[in-house]
């Protein structure tokens, strides 16, 4: 998911955006500014490029990754950026198992934690069911743990928190809706899954909401195979879940994973057909659509992490690691026998 900068920090979610004139070296013109969280997802303005010609002005919607504000050197409403160039990286034979591997602990993890989601226990209870179960009994990494300062092993987001809730003293009640995201590192790869999980029965429009996120995620994962393009999988997504009067969020976006955390490329949940990047097989990503009851817009809450919803409506979100095979997609991140 997506991080932004707090007073100075480099950290956290999408914090700042600036629309400015600068000026690139060709080299870098084909980067990006990436925008990963402690459970995936990017935002998908982090490399936004026009370009006129190399050594130009061109237009830039650039996010801080570390990149401090005031680290942009402004001169008549021109800035010089350096670009991180990234490439989207294709997955051998031993680096595909490995994921295999990632992804079947990360499952393993919802399941396990799916039974203590009862009235009564605070997120943070879950968190370190969670970091006690993969640590001590998976002997493996939760990588959101210390990630860009996050303090927490998973994400907890709770009713009209969108992603990247932080684990504490909250205390889940009946009715309540919780999106836990699972995030597992072994042998150097990463397994990024997520799931909503009720405590006890949920409101309709909680339950609602939920479906409609997860057949979201479903329409995106039935699409992939070589040759696609993402923003046909984001076009389709966007389009099944405003025709059930629910909006997308914008701001945040799967992305690739592997050895990295956060790779290449952004995967958008909205978009245009025939547009971004076409697959290829070895390239592995996540979906992961949020979907909000209300409207789509989104805030940043103080402690520099969480996301919720400006309208305060119920927000859902599930989320699958793919791996793109030659003839389809494989979900690296499903228990066997169990459904998407």
């Amino acid at each position: 998911m997506v991080f932004g900068n707090r007073a100075g920090r480099s950290l956290g979610f999408v914090h700042w955006i600036n629309v400015v004139s600068v000026r690139i070296p060709p080299v870098t013109a084909t980067g990006g500014l990436q925008k990963p969280g402690p459970s995936g997802g990017l935002h998908p303005k982090g490399a936004l490029l026009y370009h006129r010609s190399a050594w130009t002005t061109i237009a830039v919607v650039a996010v801080s990754i570390g990149i401090r504000r005031e680290n942009f050197v402004h001169t008549r409403a021109r800035a010089l950026i350096i670009f991180a160039t990234m490439a989207i990286t294709i997955k051998n034979s031993d680096e595909i198992e490995k994921m295999r591997v990632a992804g079947r602990l990360a499952a393993d993890v919802l399941h396990m934690i799916r039974a203590h989601v009862q009235p009564g226990i605070t997120t943070g209870e879950l968190d370190r069911i969670c970091h006690d179960y993969i640590v001590n009994v998976q002997k493996a990494i939760p990588a959101p743990l210390n990630y860009r300062g996050f303090p927490k092993s998973i994400c907890t987001s709770v009713n009209h928190q969108v992603c990247h809730g932080i684990p504490g003293e909250r205390m889940l009640k009946a009715g309540d809706m919780v999106n836990i995201d699972v995030t597992v590192i072994k042998d150097e790869y990463h397994g990024d899954t997520s799931k909503m999980m009720f405590v006890g029965e949920p409101s309709i429009i909680g339950r609602r909401v939920s479906q409609v996120a997860h057949k979201a995620l479903c329409l995106g994962i039935e699409m992939v195979r070589p040759d696609i393009h993402l923003g046909d999988i984001g076009h389709a997504i966007q389009q099944y879940v405003e025709d059930n009067r629910c909006s997308v969020v914008r701001e945040y976006c799967g992305h690739g994973i592997g050895r990295g955390f956060h790779e290449d490329p952004q995967v958008l949940h909205y978009g245009k057909p025939g547009t971004r990047e076409r697959l290829t097989p070895g390239m592995t990503f996540t979906i992961e659509p949020m979907v909000n009851a209300g409207k789509r817009q989104v805030k940043l809450l103080k402690d520099g992490w969480t996301v919720v919803t400006k309208d305060r409506s119920l927000s859902a979100q599930w989320e699958h690691t793919l791996l793109v095979t030659g003839t389809g997609v494989e979900v690296l991140t499903q228990r066997e026998g169990d459904g998407l």
